[in-house]
This record gives C-alpha cells, structure tokens and sequence, in this order.
C-alpha cells in the first residue's frame, strides 16, 4: 500500500482544527508541509509556528518540504517546531551533502526535493546517505495543477538506480496527483503520495484518502 500524505496547503486556513481532526481519524499517514519563501518559489506559505500547531495536533509523521532558498540556516527550527522528516531543494543547496548531514544530526529523516528540470541522475552521489526523494510532478510554488506527463519516467529511472544499488529510499510524487493518474504513478515505482486538492476538494476527504490508499 502507498503512503499517502495530504498537503495541507490545501486546507482550509479558516479551519485547520477541522482538518487536522479529518486527517487524524482518516488512513493518511503523513502530514505533508509545504514551506515556501517567495525567494525560491514565486509564493509565500508558512513557516516554524504553524508547524508547532500542526505538530500538536497530530501523533502522525510531520514531512516538510522546504522550497526555500538557504535551508541550513532554519534547519533547527523546524527540527524545534516538530519535524520528523526535512526536505531540501537539490537546486537550492550548494553543499548538498553538509545540509543532509545537518539535517540528520539533529535527529531527523532527510529528503532531497528536485524540481521537474532537474534529472534524477543528479541524486547519484547523495543516494545513499538519504531517506527520501521528492519529485516535484509539477513547478513548485503553487498547489492546483497538472501532473507533468514525464514524471513517470523519472519515476522508473529513479526507483532502477535505488534497487539497483539495494536502496532503502522512498519516492515521494509531489503535485498533481490524481485518483485517476495514482495507479499508474505506483506502477513506476513510487511509494509516497502527496495529495493536495484531490484531498481537500473531495466531497469525502475521508473516503478519497481510503481510495487513495487502497490502490
């Protein structure tokens, strides 16, 4: 069964207590926090405080996804705020490898995020001292739109290069995710699911969650 993991840029900001409790009592198994700065992305999010509130209102795993440009210098803050897993942007990060060392010295899981220009041949080095990749289906910054086509064989080359070398990396398929395109998503070898308005535009956010999941 995939993991799946509701971005909660696309909750309602008016009724967060709602939501969390939604997703408490749904089959998600992540809470997926989208962190944008305006510098790196063309849009401004949300930050450490917010992520405090998300962190107490849920036993569930905190992944944040930091669009962000020079990362290192807020890392401990979201460590402090709750996260369990951080992920950097490879294009943001001049010294790669030192922001994941930083990132699992202070006790947590480390991802690397690429946009979708960035090839996954570019994650060959880093691979191994890693827990996560996110691979960006659509450009970063705004949540709402179309899958991009060429993921999938992202996604195929990317899930070789982890089993090739006995890999214990999870791909996680961030933007534009469907009921409709998740089979074939899963098909090429992704095991995290972020889904944003599919989620919390559904009549039944409970019910898209448990289809999700039982894919």
């Amino acid at each position: 069964m995939p993991l799946i993991a509701p971005s909660l840029l696309s909750a309602d900001f008016l009724n967060l207590q709602a939501d969390c409790t939604m997703l408490n009592e749904s089959e998600a198994d992540w809470y997926h926090l989208d962190v944008m700065d305006g510098r790196f992305v063309p849009n401004i999010s949300f930050g450490p405080m917010l992520i405090e509130c998300f962190r107490k209102a849920t036993s569930k795993t905190c992944d944040v996804h930091l669009m962000i440009e020079e990362p290192e210098k807020y890392t401990e803050q979201f460590k402090k705020a709750g996260a369990d897993i951080l992920s950097v942007h490879i294009e943001a990060c001049r010294h790669l490898h030192r922001n994941i060392q930083q990132i699992k010295s202070l006790g947590m899981k480390a991802g690397v995020a690429v946009t979708p220009h960035t090839p996954v041949t570019a994650l060959s080095d880093i691979l191994g001292d890693i827990d996560l990749v996110c691979l960006m289906s659509v450009n970063p910054g705004f949540g709402g739109q179309k899958f991009i086509p060429y993921t999938l064989q992202k996604i195929k080359q990317l899930r070789q290069m982890i089993d090739e070398r006995g890999l214990n990396v999870l791909i996680e398929i961030d933007g534009g995710v469907t009921l409709e395109n998740a089979p074939s998503i899963l098909a090429a070898g992704a095991d995290v699911l972020v889904a944003g308005n599919t989620v919390f535009r559904a009549p039944d956010p409970k019910a898209m969650i448990r289809e999700l999941k039982q894919l």
